[in-house]
């Protein structure tokens, strides 16, 4: 399959990010507003990689998931019907966002689950304990400085099909040809494998 890219957005397997805007207005608030929307497909995570990427990430009861580019919403379902956790995922597409709220409501969690329109770039998940992701490598590599920046030592990290650069994955998985990979935010001071 073949995607081509014709802005900065991108779609991919279950995942909405666009790079930071070079000047969004504000609303009345204050507040950016999200208005960019992808201009490639969307393409699903199938669910045994779903399924793979929660049992890498060793999902378990407090856990705090957020799916970066949450398309459909399917990751941050399953996480909640597997384990007590507070699953948020972000997309920028209102379309994505709408579609995931339905789908939660057609599963019986949409009381577990919250679904953000936000860029990534400029969305705050620090409290994360868990981040999953289905992005390009490219954009895998322009998220790792907030990554590694913004979250906690020893939040785990899972990324289907896409690396980050040259920081080395503790673990991968190949998944029926597909594959995913695993990082651990390493300690304060602690430099990733690979940098």
């Amino acid at each position: 399959m073949k995607l081509i890219i014709t802005t900065a957005a991108l779609v991919l397997g279950g995942s909405v990010l666009v790079a930071p805007p070079a000047a969004t207005p504000p609303t009345h608030s204050g507040a950016v507003q999200e208005s960019r929307t992808p201009d490639v497909i969307f393409v699903p995570t199938p669910p045994e990689v779903v399924e793979a990427m929660l049992d890498m990430a060793q999902i378990k009861d407090g856990d705090v998931l957020y799916d970066l580019g949450s398309g459909d919403g399917r990751i941050p379902i399953a996480a909640v019907k597997r384990a007590k956790v507070k699953a948020t995922g972000i997309d920028i597409d209102p379309q994505r966002i709408a579609e995931a709220n339905a789908n939660a409501k057609a599963q019986g969690v949409a009381d577990r689950v919250t679904f953000k329109q936000a860029d990534l770039f400029t969305s705050d998940f620090s409290d994360a304990s868990v981040i999953t992701l289905y992005l390009l490598d490219t954009l895998n590599e322009k998220l790792r400085p907030k990554l590694l920046a913004e979250l906690k030592p020893g939040t785990r990290i899972v990324s289907h099909a896409f690396r980050m650069g040259e920081w080395e994955p503790e673990a991968e998985r190949d998944v029926n040809g597909r594959m995913v990979y695993f990082w651990r935010v390493p300690a304060k001071g602690e430099k990733p494998k690979g940098l």
